[in-house]
């Protein structure tokens, strides 16, 4: 099956698609033939060393396409079916991959809407968990406007929360159409807050990992109301939970988000699609921060 692949740490340059063995479902998982491959910002930290060391390395944690192969003990899906999940090996963005958690795709999205689902989705809900997030609490959400932060802002309002959100002005409008308030982020970020909520919020979740933790700190009323998926370092620093999956992953909200899909109350647009042969280009379009919404990868 073609693969993409780095051999070398370093820029978009150094991914490639090769040939690679066809993987095959362990007790539990699935194989799927991929027809779709998300791209996320840890994919960029992996190829440029920041996580793990072994080389070479494949890519990808998330993919949706068509059933082919099931594992011993897999009675949930069918060959045929489709479905998104997280890849068992890092190895989405293949022609083929073996998933461990999966659910059905919803019937008004395509394989390419569905591929952007899974990390966006889990590391959401996993953040709004941990903090505990629910109807008539306040929520500050710092860098909303991304996937992660529009799926923040979305999951958050199903739950009852009201949602103030930092982003440029470019991206208020957005930002309002999902449900939230928005603010600018910046110098003068804790007065603009305010002036929305002015006793503070009661938890405060950083997306962006711009530096802003004594903020959130200050405006949530203590470390032990905020939690940060972006800045690791910060979280040392001044006490703050650093939520990155190894402390459990929401693995239910593959499963819970379809119903809301298809209700109308959660949408994760792609902002751009890109044959697989081009994975090199959509990691460049990646770190260039100028696309709001998914990057995603054509298979088949």
């Amino acid at each position: 099956m073609k693969a993409a692949r780095f051999e070398h740490f370093g820029g978009p340059e150094v991914l490639e698609v090769v040939d690679l063995p066809d993987p095959h479902p362990g007790p539990g998982q699935i194989r799927i033939a991929v027809r779709a491959a998300g791209v996320n910002p840890s994919d960029g930290k992996k190829r440029r060393g920041l996580m793990d060391q072994e080389l070479p390395q494949t890519m990808g944690h998330e993919a949706a396409g068509v059933v082919d192969e099931l594992g011993e003990g897999v009675a949930d899906v069918a060959v045929g079916d489709r479905v998104f999940g997280f890849s068992a090996t890092e190895a989405a963005q293949a022609e083929l991959v073996v998933l461990s958690h999966y659910a059905p795709i919803p019937p008004s999205l395509d394989f390419a809407g569905a591929a952007g689902l899974p990390a966006a989705v889990e590391t959401a809900t996993r953040a709004l968990d941990r903090l505990g997030v629910q109807s008539g609490r306040t929520l500050l959400v710092s860098g909303a406007s991304g996937s992660v932060g529009s799926a923040v802002v979305q999951l958050a309002v199903v739950r009852g929360a009201r949602v103030i959100g930092t982003a440029s002005p470019a991206n208020h409008d957005y930002l309002r159409s999902l449900g939230a308030e928005p603010v600018a982020y910046g110098e003068g970020l804790v007065e603009r807050v305010r002036a929305l909520a002015p006793k503070g919020v009661d938890r405060a979740l950083d997306v962006a990992g711009s530096g802003v933790l004594p903020d959130l700190i200050g405006l949530a009323g203590g470390p032990e109301h905020v939690v940060t998926i972006a800045d690791f370092a910060g979280a040392q620093q001044y006490g703050v939970t650093f939520s990155r999956g190894d402390d459990g992953r929401a693995l239910h909200a593959l499963a819970d988000v379809g119903g809301l899909i298809e209700a109308g109350r959660f949408s994760l647009p792609v902002a751009r699609t890109f044959p697989l042969a081009e994975v090199a280009k959509a990691h460049r379009v990646m770190e260039d921060g100028q696309a709001r919404g998914k990057l995603v990868l054509l298979v088949g």
